[in-house]
Order: C-alpha cells, then sequence, then structure tokens
C-alpha cells in the first residue's frame, strides 16, 4: 500500500537526458547535447546523485542547453514557496517535508485522490504562475512582454512510493538534512505538516 511520495522536482538543466550517471530518457533530443552522448536511461530505484562519473564533461554538456542551467535565487525561491503555498491550500495536499535547493526541489507528500504526477505538474504550474507574476522568471528576459517565458523545469520528476512508516520518516529525515548539505540553512514552511504516523 501507497502511503506517500518522496518527490524530487528539477529545475531546466539540472539532469541531462546523457547524464553519465543515468537518466530516465530514451533518446536525446537536441543533436548540440546529443554530441556529448545518446541517453543515458537507467531504472532509477535508489539515487545515483553521489555515483562516480565525469563531472567536467557533464558540466561541458550544459553549456549546449538552449538557456543557461536554472540556480534559483532567493527571490526566486521565495516566489516558488508561495506558488507552492497557493497550490497546496487550494488542493489539501498535506506536505510532509520540504526542501528547496538552487537547483532543484525535494518534498515528501502523502497520498492523495489526485495521482502524485498531477501533482507534481499543479506545483510546478503555481509556482511558475507566481514566478512571472512577481516578476522574477528566471527566462523573462529572453522573450518579449507577450510571450510565456520557457520553463524553468525539467521534463519529468523523480518519484520514490513510500509503502511504510520507516520509508516515510526516511524520506523525511533526507529532505530535511538536504539544505545543510548543500551549505544552506535548515528551511521550516508554514504549508509543511508534521508527519505523526501512517495511523
Amino acid at each position: 500500500m501507497v502511503y506517500g511520495y518522496h518527490l524530487t522536482l528539477s529545475m531546466y538543466g539540472f539532469w541531462l537526458p546523457n547524464d553519465p550517471r543515468g537518466s530516465w530518457s530514451d533518446y536525446v533530443r537536441s543533436w548540440e547535447l546529443y554530441r556529448y552522448g545518446s541517453a543515458t536511461q537507467v531504472d532509477m530505484v535508489k539515487s545515483v546523485a553521489y555515483k562516480p562519473h565525469n563531472s567536467k564533461l557533464r558540466m561541458q554538456a550544459k553549456t549546449s542547453l538552449r538557456y543557461p542551467p536554472v540556480q534559483l535565487t532567493g527571490q526566486q525561491a521565495r516566489a516558488v514557496i508561495r506558488g507552492f503555498a497557493d497550490y497546496i491550500e487550494k488542493s489539501k495536499v498535506i506536505i510532509w517535508a520540504c526542501a528547496i535547493l538552487r537547483d532543484h526541489i525535494h518534498m515528501v507528500i502523502a497520498r492523495h485522490h489526485y495521482p502524485i504526477e498531477q501533482i507534481a505538474n499543479l506545483l510546478k504550474g503555481a509556482a511558475t504562475r507566481r514566478l512571472i507574476n512577481e516578476k522574477v522568471h528566471p527566462f523573462a528576459q529572453r522573450v518579449s512582454s507577450s510571450q510565456r517565458p520557457p520553463s524553468v523545469w525539467g521534463r519529468l520528476q523523480w518519484i520514490v512510493y513510500l509503502n511504510t512508516d520507516e520509508q516515510i520518516r526516511h524520506a523525511i529525515r533526507y529532505v530535511e538534512n538536504n539544505p545543510i548539505k548543500e551549505g544552506l540553512k535548515k528551511q521550516q514552511w508554514p504549508f509543511v505538516k508534521q508527519y505523526c504516523g501512517i495511523e
């Protein structure tokens, strides 16, 4: 039985389809990016973020992207959080943990009547609206004011299904400790609810 999810949303350019550590992609759309290798599709059950790889080649491949990889500023991260809060208030989705990092976001989410893929897309949409409305969208300067800016999000998301109390608690600890590992302060968001067990 699925009781929750560990959801990872990546910003544009964070994880490429031909990342040497593996990816979910089965092809590379851009010829410029394909020069650095074909898709590295793997079944990722566990994170491969710390798997040894040629990081120089990975960074070089990022230079061939159409836009620079998104690195959220503090102002942009706060807009994303406000967008998330807008959606969470309307949908009543329960969030047990949330960490906003410069180039990706971790959340632990309780099972809901919406599929997790739909929740992920609605969270991204709400955050994007805030970035545009608050005039802090990373790509706003690249298009005219009448055009919608390119997406700041990676195309897919990483979802781990949490079936036990232990898995949920482990995911919450991982998410709560993630900013500290990145050299950021511990994060607390008003929409995060304390986890009190599956029951």
